[in-house]
């Protein structure tokens, strides 16, 4: 991009005087959101373990004239998320939105996966986004109202090859869909979104021999190409604006209609039949977007 700021397609302003937790907020989707909520005018306040990817997004932030905070937190840990909530709520008055995004998983097929592996895929992607979700509800949207978003995956029709994350990330899914009822009455919505093939840094964390295995999936995708952080951010932002203030309990997907590919259908795709048409041409307003290194 050659813009120097954020180019979202919401209303400037948006999100002024309000606070919003990202987890997982120093690199990938979290990174990208945090950007894009900050330049609709939000103060972000960025969650994760990495302090110094968390201060870097900060920074990025702050010089692109937006407001950010952040805190080294392992959304593991039920007393460390409590304490790091209220710290949160001492500094800030409350929490107005909160984006589970945290996560993590490794390629592995289920044979090979040990108690210890697949309790940990399903602390970060399940439990600590549980533990979020709980805390930013009773210890400030309980009375003053709010909206969260949880990410998940593209589990629809399996996820071969991450078992240990398809399991955690329906459970997700399904939280998603409970809590959504147990606290409508206090005004706080909850819904997901389910990233498809997205080119994100998540991608970095991948063996370099899979690579040509993960540029393949684009021929997966009736679109054609891999999405971009910024489309995955754009629905994000969405959910939690006030244009989607009667949708709780539902799961977004962003996969390009990949769940729907099927076999016998010739799979020629919009950009190989045109590679011209508007309709399928990424969407990146992301200005500090970093292509993953298996696509350069």
């Amino acid at each position: 991009m050659s813009a120097d700021h954020y180019q979202s397609s919401f209303a400037a302003g948006l999100f002024a005087g309000q606070v919003v937790m990202v987890t997982g907020g120093g690199s990938g989707i979290g990174r990208c959101t945090a950007h894009e909520l900050a330049a609709l005018g939000a103060h972000v306040v960025l969650i994760g373990r990495s302090v110094d990817k968390l201060q870097s997004t900060a920074a990025e932030i702050a010089n692109d004239g937006g407001q950010a905070s952040f805190h080294a937190c392992d959304i593991r840990s039920e007393d460390t998320v409590r304490a790091t909530v209220s710290a949160i709520i001492k500094a800030h008055g409350r929490v107005d939105a909160l984006v589970n995004n945290a996560g993590g998983q490794y390629i592995a097929p289920l044979e090979s996966i040990s108690a210890k592996g697949w309790d940990a895929v399903v602390a970060s992607n399940l439990n600590g986004g549980f533990l979020m979700a709980r805390e930013c509800y009773t210890q400030s949207m309980k009375e003053h109202g709010g909206a969260i978003v949880n990410i998940v995956a593209d589990i629809w029709g399996s996820m071969p090859g991450m078992g240990h994350s398809g399991a955690a990330r329906a459970g997700m899914v399904s939280l998603t869909e409970t809590a959504a009822v147990e606290w409508a009455h206090s005004g706080v919505r909850v819904n997901a979104v389910a990233p498809g093939y997205i080119a994100s840094s998540g991608m970095d964390h991948y063996p370099p021999e899979v690579g040509a295995t993960l540029i393949a999936k684009r021929k997966l995708v009736p679109l054609g190409r891999f999405g971009t952080e910024a489309e995955t951010a754009a629905g994000i932002v969405f959910l939690l604006s006030p244009g989607a203030s009667f949708i709780s309990g539902t799961t977004m997907r962003i996969d390009g209609a990949r769940p729907q590919s099927r076999l016998g259908w010739p799979m020629t795709t919009a950009d190989e039949a045109s590679q011209q048409r508007e309709a399928v041409k990424a969407f990146d307003g992301f200005h500090r977007a970093v292509v993953p290194k298996v696509f350069q």
